[in-house]
């Protein structure tokens, strides 16, 4: 049930979101509107959608916008060695395209994603380090919008690691202006040493 009730959080906040982030866009990054329309259009069509959408790519730049939600999607499948390799991709592809408006994307999710697994693996070391490579994002018009993707966070905090996630949630402050006080509700949680009600920042 809470599952469902992430999934509809995170279509309404979608819809209602959907013209800020298109006027932030044609704002900062005017030539990334038809990229950002064939990624958006994508993630609302069940048959071109993470790792399917990434099939249809013909060509490097069209493989940088879907290797994360390919990443994210394999990884959440339990596909762990399909989801290692994008995210690996992704992470080598990104410096390539430190101008595009889909960079702060790739940084979350390459880091996200291979953070997850060092976790999955034991590793809680490596998981900060992607942790604090996540947090060096200078946002996206996605993430300036609907904020950050918590998933590692939150897996970091389930292990007692609030230092760490405090420092990630501090740092998001400087991309995610409209969050109008959710990311200093996390810190208060954390220190606390609560797992926030994180909502749909778990399925960004």
């Amino acid at each position: 049930m809470k599952t469902i009730l992430t999934h509809i959080a995170a279509f309404i906040a979608g819809v209602i979101t959907l013209p800020v982030v298109l006027f932030i866009t044609v704002k900062a990054a005017p030539d990334a509107i038809p990229h950002l329309a064939k990624v958006l259009i994508s993630r609302t069509t069940s048959r071109a959608h993470g790792s399917a959408a990434l099939k249809t790519a013909k060509t490097e730049e069209e493989r940088f916008y879907f290797l994360g939600a390919a990443a994210k999607e394999e990884f959440n499948k339990g596909n762990i060695g399909d989801a290692k390799k994008y995210a690996t991709e992704l992470s080598t592809l990104t410096p390539k395209y430190t101008k595009n408006w889909n960079y702060g994307n790739a940084i979350q999710d390459s880091n996200l994603v291979l953070g997850r697994i060092a976790i999955r693996d034991g590793n809680i070391e490596a998981a900060k380090v992607y942790l604090s490579e996540e947090a060096k994002s200078p946002g996206s018009p996605q993430m300036d919008s609907f904020g950050p993707n918590v998933s590692l966070a939150k897996d970091l905090l389930e292990k007692g690691e609030t230092e760490v996630v405090v420092s990630y949630f501090t740092a998001c402050k400087i991309f995610w202006k409209m969050q109008n006080g959710k990311l200093d509700d996390w810190i208060a949680s954390a220190k606390a040493g609560n797992i926030p009600d994180f909502g749909a920042n778990l399925v960004y």
